[in-house]
């Protein structure tokens, strides 16, 4: 496991296009799909890393949390399954189903989708106001693997609530750390 920091693509950003395939309904998704949206939540997680599953089952929550909300989440797996077999569309669609996702997962098999994102780790975050630009770009909390800190996902919900309220979100960002993303060769 390599620790990995985000990028910390620039705030302003457009969000890059995608047309993927959501590993539980088999349904192709697009970006586009979310253009009536307040904001847009891309997140690129798998399921094979720890600092993920720290957070996996808080991931639930936050989904239902905000649904019937003007939010669209999406989250996206972008390793390569040949190296990393656990992140396969069949186990990212059994970990949907076991920690009660209610947004798409995708499968970015090609990598171009995480890479038009700079996407750099997991899990990496990226919230769009209702043009696409990037708002947020950064950690879900302070909480890690073994540091005794609760997950609540603080910095990702005020940013998410202050998106939604019309407010810009203050530049002040920390970056997201993870597990870096499984690049084919």
């Amino acid at each position: 496991m390599a620790l990995t920091e985000s990028t910390m693509l620039d705030l302003g950003t457009i969000a890059p296009d995608f047309a993927l395939t959501c590993a539980v309904t088999g349904k192709n998704v697009r970006r586009d799909d979310f253009r009536s949206k307040d904001a847009l939540l891309v997140m690129f997680i798998c399921t094979h890393c720890p600092y993920v599953k720290h957070i996996e089952k808080t991931l639930g929550k936050l989904g239902a949390d905000y649904a019937g909300k003007p939010i669209a989440i999406v989250a996206i797996s972008a390793n390569d399954v040949s190296t990393h077999p656990e992140d396969s569309p069949e186990n990212l669609k059994r970990q949907s189903q076991a920690n009660g996702f209610n947004f798409p997962y995708l499968y970015d098999e090609t990598q171009a989708v995480a890479r038009a994102y700079k996407a750099a780790c997991t899990p990496d975050f990226f919230l769009f106001d209702r043009d696409f630009r990037l708002v947020y770009r950064g950690q879900y909390d302070s909480s890690r693997p073994g540091n005794g800190i609760p997950v609540t996902g603080e910095d990702l919900r005020a940013a998410i609530d202050t998106v939604l309220a019309g407010k810009p979100v203050p530049a002040d960002q920390r970056p997201s750390i993870g597990c870096n993303i499984k690049w084919k060769e």
